[in-house]
């Protein structure tokens, strides 16, 4: 799924990415808003790992992701 998808449907996704990234709260999850650097910025932050291997688990984590949500 392409991120504008994700960023579209992140209400239906972000408990997707919640069981991915437990560390990462609700309010965490609902500021972020679907925004792939914010989501990226708080991995790196929660997780101690650099931005690269933040960028790389999202990526991973991105084609795995399923589409649940409406198309946009």
């Amino acid at each position: 799924m392409n991120w504008e998808r994700i960023e579209g449907n992140w209400k239906q996704i972000k408990g997707q990415a919640k069981a991915q990234w437990g560390k990462l709260t609700d309010d965490q999850l609902t500021e972020i808003d679907g925004k792939r650097e914010q989501l990226a910025g708080k991995i790196q932050e929660s997780y101690g790992i650099t931005k690269d291997e933040a960028e790389q688990q999202l990526d991973a984590w991105q084609k795995h992701c399923k589409d649940d949500g409406p198309a946009i």
